[in-house]
């Protein structure tokens, strides 16, 4: 019966090409949206971690995460940096890292902080930033780079870069009195660190030297802004890790009612969750279009079993005249549907994963990052939809040719 079905099959195979490859694409797109979804979701989660609190001027979590840890937007205030230290310097602070934003260089956010960012700063799984060149900070005018800063501008150690006024693509303001020089380059992490320029608080304190309201007033150079005190003024937020996790409601309740200036303090794990909250409805639109492309495929099998039916009218009653039951052919017809989609099921699955190790470095350079693993609970559930579903669409030629008669199957023209 197997060999028969076969057969069968290949008497057809042109047509069944054509419908395998739509099932096999139809497969791949479904669990290729669910999967991306996941990794969005995984790379969102691996921006950051082992840091219990970000802390800020006043504002919404989401837009204090955005431009603290993804360098999106700006921020509607500083926080002073006497109040920084204050924080800091508390018993249950483990570490503290200060963030200054507001410059850029060519499109790539500027990130003004401490050696403590390379020493402390941890993302996915708790894994610590690793120099593919260079080393860290050596004096005020020195910058680390991101990999892919690196990549796309093509610098390499001790190359010189001008550093820009705001946080446009093209800035009419450069600091171009006191350049950088490239001390180190990052290993790509997939993350928003890989897309930033690192540079000392007091480089960015230097740089704005003569600058007032945006606009520069006096010219000043590298030494003359050595010879006074670079001590940052204000930062934009700062990452704090705690001695004892449990105790991060407290101080976050605490840093909320701070009564030197107003501040606020989130947890980095509640806002991402947020955060993805509002992409909920994209999430919903690609999962409804994922389910019409294979839904689409299931018509286009069942269109072609149709469509074939009437030719095979003849090939029935044959079969029938030799001996085979009404439940045989039907059982024909219906192993060929599950045949079909199951191949197209395990082959959209195979593809999945075949784009998903050939890409998972490009992906990575997007910042998005891409964990081979095994199928999800979820894609299993998918996929047993999917060929639930192609043995129901298989139902119907199946049922049909179970009630014709053999008289009907020999009296059709040819």
């Amino acid at each position: 019966m197997f060999r028969l079905i076969f057969q069968s099959l290949m008497n057809r195979k042109n047509v069944l090409i054509l419908i395998y490859i739509s099932l096999s694409l139809s497969v791949f797109l479904f669990l290729g949206v669910q999967r991306t979804k996941d990794i969005s979701r995984n790379s969102f989660s691996r921006t950051i971690s082992g840091t219990d609190l970000i802390i800020g001027a006043r504002t919404g979590q989401v837009n204090l995460i955005l431009y603290s840890v993804f360098h999106m937007g700006n921020a509607v205030n500083n926080m002073g940096y006497d109040s920084y230290e204050k924080l800091a310097n508390r018993d249950e602070v483990a570490w503290s890292i200060p963030i200054s934003l507001g410059d850029s260089h060519k499109g790539f956010r500027v990130v003004g902080t401490n050696r403590d960012y390379f020493r402390f700063f941890t993302y996915g799984r708790n894994e610590a930033l690793n120099f593919e060149k260079g080393e860290e900070f050596g004096d005020p005018f020195s910058v680390v780079l991101g990999s892919s800063v690196a990549m796309a501008l093509g610098y390499s150690i001790d190359d010189s870069i001008i550093v820009s006024h705001g946080a446009g693509k093209i800035s009419l303001s450069d600091h171009d009195t006191m350049p950088f020089h490239v001390s180190g380059i990052l290993e790509q992490t997939g993350t928003p660190v890989d897309k930033s320029l690192f540079v000392p608080l007091q480089g960015i304190s230097a740089i704005h030297i003569g600058w007032s309201t945006g606009m520069q007033t006096r010219k000043v150079t590298a030494q003359q802004a050595m010879a006074v005190d670079l001590t940052p003024e204000s930062i934009t937020s700062a990452y704090i890790g705690l001695r004892n996790r449990s105790a991060a409601f407290r101080i976050q309740r605490e840093v909320n009612q701070f009564e030197d200036e107003p501040l606020m303090a989130i947890l980095p794990g509640a806002a991402l969750f947020e955060l993805w909250g509002l992409m909920s409805t994209m999430e919903k639109a690609l999962t409804f279009i994922s389910s019409a492309v294979v839904l689409i495929g299931m018509i286009s099998l069942l269109s072609a079993q149709l469509a074939v039916l009437d030719q095979r009218r003849r090939e029935m009653a044959l079969f029938r005249s030799l001996g085979a039951t009404p439940g045989r052919l039907f059982f024909m017809l219906f192993s060929e549907s599950l045949m079909m989609t199951g191949a197209g099921c395990i082959t959209g699955l195979s593809l999945l994963y075949a784009v998903q190790f050939g890409a998972a470095e490009i992906l990575k350079k997007w910042g998005f990052f891409m964990e081979p693993t095994v199928p999800s609970s979820k894609e299993w559930l998918l996929l047993g939809i999917t060929l639930a579903a192609g043995i129901l669409i298989g139902l119907f030629p199946a049922i049909i040719t179970y009630k014709k008669t053999l008289s009907d199957g020999m009296s059709v023209r040819s």
